[in-house]
């Protein structure tokens, strides 16, 4: 693996490394709350949601180790190269916080490539992590970092569509070509969606532009220079130009409709009705804005300016106000106002108007209320207000997008007249504008969101729409919205409105607007956090909403929690968040335990309810492995698997609430479930004499009890097996386990525990007798069968549970096979129960029971084989065996496993019941313990080295099973695992043919040699006797050929 940064940082310590990692990801973290910067561009925000992920990983691996020195060599590599590269992505990401937005364009694509660069070299060292991490403790914890490897190495940073033509326009614009007025007008409005404003916010641009100047105030790029200086000149020509035509009347109006204009009403540039006319020394009139666009053209043209009508050369620029005709012109449009909003009137009158006048009336109501304001009030006075609201709310369904577009934006240039808006509010509009947030348009629901920001501008009125029925979800739907940034924007203006409002917190927050609620629980009085604090426990949050509180107020909640007024409300919050797995980490870090052990164990002026909350929340706590093992779980500093915790946990199952007492189990199964704790826990359990407290609860009357006892018993079971036997024995609970697995009326967990727990303790043979009678072997069975057949309809995981206790119940009974059990054996088939569960989809450990199963029955068959060979001939299979494979053919041939006549589908030989194939596939599972237990099965096949040894190693070959193991063993580290194959492998190297074969292999020579030089005593010892078989080495003195001799 290779990284850019890889080269610089090789002299790093990893106390440097570490610490450079926490500054980059403390930085690349920090989203942005408004629309710059990382918040708004989506590579950025990809790359912050990357490095949260990162932080979480290196958080939880960091946390596992004592010091980072501790880590394995190619982790330390790892790390230091994740630490250079989130150094260089930092200074990427700061382009996008600290630059302009057009910068960032101009420069799109050379950052995103930036990111994708830094993203896949550490997805690369994250894979180094993983693969340096195979036998970690926390599975959850690789899962979660080979996914993020996987999604960091497939990422793909690319510019969107916007971005893509913005960057394209502006290179072109750095060559210093022309362009028509129509290109300048593209880039505008190009530049404005990219940039997430309107393309007539010319005070926005204009900002954007002053920002871009700022950037390249220390640029020597010529091309960077050309592109500022185009656009200093584009946007000044886009905001000189007339935007909107003043009043231009429909001519296909009916000639009384409207009175025509005066020729010399027109300006002869822009050939519409002048606005402010101006009188030039050439005695011609223009409209303002445009004359003074062609002066400036001019000059800048380096010509004198000259009168577009007459050509006359001004000697004089002044431009004299023509107030005669500026009188004129505002006569002629008050008369036509007067004639357009009596037409308007008639048209929304009727009783089912035209679509097509219902749109031109909307269009002449709009131009009247943009193009000459003065007039609004002529149309308030003529009822048009109150007529177009009465058409969105009694026609919004028939009306159409198109014609509800146009009636909320002839709405919103009215709500600029006060007494307007306030005839809208009154007659209930807001319901219908409300309405119009889902609409089919873009354009409805931005004069929708556009009309709810004018009415925001009070506060009373802003009330009015937060307690409008789905006003404020709908905004906050549109927040966010990446397709399209300007209603998002708008929807953020409303609620920035809304958020200075006190009463609308908690309709925000349901909503999903946390930002006021957080910045009051974080920054207020007493009063107020504990006010927010009520809010957090009583809102049904989502996960997302979970964490960001919880990231931002947890430390604040816990300090609530040592102020009597404030403790009930935070306990209740933190609860809440503590539903999360993910918040479990946070909790721990903002010094949770301490605080509610406190309350819990020593609090005599605590409720129940609270003692039962500060229990359920260290149980939701406890309840996620490798989040609370190394943190103070109380002001002493013991931790949660410590005997003084464990004591006051035992302590509390008597006393308390009902409720409490169940989180109280709860807590004991999450501290006793985690692969660090779990044998200090078992310890302390035993020793504080917990088990009896426990198993009481195992027939409590309450469903949670008894689940949580079973639960707690069964984890219990897989460490300290013999002392609970003891315990559970003098109150005959080994009966009540049986009885609960046969009762279909129980909950499937409490049946499953019931199992494992049967299956996880010690039994005498007698008490496997008597447990195991023959109608109990034959339940298991059929259960195992129909579970393996229902498996499409049912929960995979609570099969697997229920058939791992059930598998351990059958391996008490196989441990042990005589010629009394060998009926039950053959009549329900249990070698093949076992072959099954190694194909069905199931967790390893129900796989490593099966594997178990197998060796046992085949131990079983050969004992019996070599007991029935003592004493008859060897060409007949021993009598015991005779009614369970059958009886034996006419001309019987014998099995190469057991020198005698073994019938097809024989249920103590592997090999007739077709239970090879299934355990050589074992060899490829990732759990090691599986592959143990394959191997082990597989080794009863070559146990016995006489005359029939080379038929069966020769038949373990054809199955493939040789190539499987030697294959395993080359990629296997010294241990049990290594230990077993090497055994089996020295067993096959006796077999000249195989160790001729074999002795070409030198990878499984070099394995052999690292077993000798590395692996324990007896796995040096095989591979020594291996290496010999293969005449790689001699045998010392003679010892090792004489040994098995011997044997």
């Amino acid at each position: 693996m290779t990284s850019p940064a890889a080269a610089a940082t090789p002299l790093l310590s990893m106390a440097d490394a570490v610490d450079s990692i926490k500054r980059s990801l403390s930085d690349l973290t920090t989203t942005a709350t408004d629309n710059k910067g990382i918040g708004f561009f989506e590579n950025p925000r990809r790359f912050s949601g990357y490095a949260t992920r990162l932080q979480n990983v290196l958080n939880t691996v960091l946390r596992t180790c004592s010091s980072p020195d501790t880590l394995p060599a190619s982790v330390q590599t790892a790390l230091k190269g994740i630490s250079g590269d989130l150094a260089k992505a930092n200074e990427t990401m700061s382009v996008y916080r600290n630059r302009s937005k057009i910068f960032v364009l101009i420069n799109c694509l050379s950052l995103s490539a930036s990111l994708q660069e830094r993203t896949l070299a550490i997805g690369g060292w994250l894979s180094l992590i993983d693969s340096s991490l195979h036998h970690h403790p926390y599975p959850e914890l690789r899962k979660k970092i080979a996914d993020l490897s996987r999604d960091m190495k497939q990422a793909q940073f690319t510019v969107n569509e916007n971005e893509e033509r913005v960057y394209c326009t502006l290179q072109k614009e750095g060559q210093g070509r022309p362009t028509t007025k129509a290109v300048q007008s593209g880039i505008i409005m190009d530049l404005a969606r990219a940039l997430g404003i309107e393309s007539d916010n010319h005070n926005e641009l204009t900002e954007q532009i002053k920002q871009l100047k700022s950037d390249l105030s220390q640029s020597s790029s010529v091309s960077e220079r050309r592109i500022l200086t185009s656009l200093q000149r584009i946007l000044d020509t886009w905001s000189v130009v007339p935007d909107v035509a003043a009043l231009n009347w429909d001519s296909e109006l009916e000639e009384d409709c409207h009175i025509l204009p005066f020729k010399n009403f027109l300006c002869p540039l822009t050939k519409q009705v002048m606005k402010e006319p101006v009188v030039l020394e050439s005695a011609q009139a223009y409209e303002r804005k445009a004359i003074e666009y062609w002066f400036e053209r001019c000059l800048e043209d380096g010509r004198d300016p000259n009168c577009p009508v007459t050509g006359q050369v001004l000697k004089s620029l002044e431009l004299k106000p023509n107030i005669g005709l500026a009188g004129a012109i505002e006569e002629w449009v008050n008369r036509n106002v007067e004639v357009q909003v009596s037409t308007v009137v008639e048209t929304l009158r009727k009783e089912n108007p035209e679509v097509d006048g219902l749109d031109k009336a909307l269009d002449i109501v709009f131009k009247i209320s943009e193009e000459h304001p003065s007039n609004r009030y002529r149309v308030r006075n003529a009822g048009v207000v109150l007529l177009i609201v009465k058409l969105l709310k009694s026609s919004s369904k028939s009306i159409g997008t198109i014609l509800r577009s146009k009636a909320l934006m002839a709405l919103l240039s009215m709500a600029k007249d006060e007494e307007s808006k306030k005839i809208m509010l009154e007659e209930g509009v807001t319901k219908s504008v409300i309405h119009s947030l889902i609409g089919n348009s873009e354009k409805e629901k931005e004069y929708a969101v556009k009309l709810l920001l004018e009415f925001c501008n009070d506060e009373a009125h802003c009330k009015s729409v937060a307690s409008e029925k789905g006003a404020l979800v709908l905004l906050s739907s549109m927040t966010g919205n990446l397709e399209l940034p300007a209603l998002s924007n708008l929807a953020d203006e409303v609620f920035k409105k809304m958020e200075r409002i006190e009463e609308i917190v908690q309709p925000l927050a349901a909503a999903g607007r946390f930002e006021p609620l957080i910045n009051r629980l974080c920054q207020g009085s007493d009063n107020v956090k504990i006010e927010m604090a009520f809010l957090v426990g009583k809102l049904t949050l989502t996960n997302s909403c979970k964490e960001q509180i919880a990231r931002q107020c947890a430390k604040v909640l816990v300090e609530l929690l040592s102020k009597s007024a404030g403790r009930a409300a935070s306990l209740k919050a933190l609860y809440n968040l503590s539903g999360l797995d993910d918040n479990a980490t946070i909790l721990v870090d903002s010094a949770l335990l301490p605080a509610l052990t406190d309350i819990l164990f020593k609090s005599h002026d605590a409720s129940p309810e609270l003692k039962g909350l500060a229990a359920a929340t260290i149980a939701n706590v406890a309840s996620n492995p490798g989040c609370w093992e190394l943190a103070s779980a109380d002001k002493l500093g013991h931790s949660m698997q410590s005997e003084s915790i464990v004591s006051s946990l035992l302590g509390l199952l008597s006393g308390v609430s009902p409720q409490c007492q169940v989180s109280t189990l709860r807590i004991l199964c999450g501290i006793a479930s985690s692969p660090q704790a779990a044998e200090s826990v078992a310890t302390h359990i035993k020793s504080g004499d917990g088990i009896k407290y426990i198993i009481q609860f195992l027939e409590h009357p309450e469903v949670e009890h008894r689940a949580y006892a079973f639960r707690l018993t069964r984890i219990l079971s897989e460490r300290i097996g013999q002392d609970l036997a003891y315990a559970l024995k003098p109150f005959d609970k080994l009966v009540l386990f049986k009885d609960k697995l046969l009762d279909n009326q129980s909950a499937d967990c409490e049946r499953s525990d019931a199992a494992c727990i049967l299956a996880n303790i010690q039994l005498s043979e007698e008490e496997v007798k008597t447990l195991l009678e023959a109608t109990f072997i034959k339940w298991i069975v059929i259960t195992l069968r129909t579970q393996k057949s229902s498996f499409n309809t049912r929960s995979s995981r609570s099969i697997s549970n229920i058939a791992e206790g059930l598998l351990g119940l059958l391996l008490h009974f196989t441990r042990s096979v005589d010629p009394q059990t060998l009926g039950t054996v053959r009549e329900h088939r249990l070698m093949t129960i076992f072959r099954d569960q190694l194909s069905f989809p199931s967790k390893a450990r129900v796989k490593q029971l099966a594997a178990h199963g197998l060796k046992n029955l085949s131990e079983a068959g050969r004992s019996l084989c070599e007991q029935d060979t003592g004493s008859s001939s060897p060409r007949r299979f021993c009598a015991s065996l005779v009614f369970i494979c059958g009886k034996p053919p006419p001309e019987p041939t014998t099995c190469p496993i057991h020198n005698t006549p073994c019938e097809d589908n024989s249920q103590l030989c592997l090999l007739k019941s077709n239970c090879i194939k299934p355990l050589v596939d074992l060899l490829a599972e990732e759990d090691t313990n599986v592959q143990i237990a394959a191997v082990e099965a597989l080794s009863t096949l070559i146990i016995d080295t006489s005359k029939n040894f080379k038929r069966a190693v020769d038949e373990l070959e054809r199955e493939g099973a040789l190539d499987a193991v030697v294959e395993l063993f080359t990629e296997i580290r010294p241990g049990l695992l290594q230990e077993r194959t090497v055994w089996m492998l020295e067993r096959v190297l006796r077999v000249e043919g195989h160790s001729h074969r074999y002795s070409l292999n030198q990878s499984l020579v070099r394995a052999l040699v690292e077993a000798f030089k590395h692996g324990n005593a007896n796995a040096k010892r095989h591979a020594q006797e291996a290496l010999t078989n293969l005449k790689q080495i001699s045998g010392l003195s003679g010892k090792a050929s004489q040994s098995r001799a011997r044997r």
